[in-house]
């Protein structure tokens, strides 16, 4: 049997919309397995952000199960869901969402305030921070960083409470071609070095060439598994 790090089976989601139900998720299987790196590709409102978000502990799915690292989480409540989700996920977003008054040390040292972590906080965002190439920049304002460098502070923070999984949302999205193909190249670093899982959202076939599994999504449903 292969090690699930993430199984969901039959998962749904629907969303009211005034009179209207709109069904998101119409029932999906997969199975990643501890350390893989996959893509998940689709076209605009083919679930992919939806997808992400349950997968992520960020909402729950209307009907299904979901294990995730062997705790079932599809009915947990929402502060049990956010415990889960600050101990094994780490989260990088498109546009990075760094906290723009706030040093690069502050912003890779949230995660670990979520998590009610006090000891030796500031010097793990500091090795953090240098382990992405940043070590000369730890006192930054992202408005003082280039795009690819605001990028590596937020591949930081993802890391920095040394997560399971780390779910990055269109991570070169914002990036010219040279930066994100560093950014790539950092996170599948980060994968063949600590084994951390890898899901990536993305509609970059560069990106997805370099994943090792590809899941298409249409219609809230997995269309194909390459």
């Amino acid at each position: 049997m292969p090690d699930c790090i993430i199984q969901a089976t039959g998962v749904t989601k629907t969303y009211q919309m005034g009179e209207v139900q709109v069904n998101a998720l119409a029932g999906v299987d997969l199975c990643i397995t501890r350390g893989e790196v996959i893509s998940i590709m689709g076209p605009s409102g083919s679930g992919k952000s939806t997808l992400m978000n349950i997968l992520g502990c960020l909402d729950h799915p209307t009907e299904g199960s979901y294990t995730l690292d062997g705790e079932q989480v599809a009915h947990l409540r929402d502060d049990q869901l956010a415990g889960i989700r600050n101990r094994k996920v780490g989260f990088i977003f498109q546009n990075f969402n760094l906290l723009p008054r706030q040093t690069a040390i502050a912003n890779v040292e949230l995660p670990m305030r979520y998590a009610g972590i006090t000891e030796g906080r500031k010097e793990r965002a500091i090795d953090a921070l240098k382990l992405v190439g940043l070590g000369d920049r730890l006192t930054h304002r992202p408005a003082e960083l280039s795009g690819g460098q605001q990028q590596r502070v937020a591949i930081a923070r993802s890391l920095v409470n040394d997560p399971a999984i780390i779910m990055a949302d269109e991570p070169t999205g914002n990036l010219d071609s040279r930066s994100g193909r560093e950014i790539m190249e950092l996170l599948l670093k980060l994968n063949s070095e600590r084994g951390t899982t890898l899901i990536i959202v993305t509609h970059d076939s560069n990106v997805s060439s370099q994943t090792q599994r590809v899941v298409r999504l249409k219609d809230g449903l997995v269309e194909v598994e390459a």
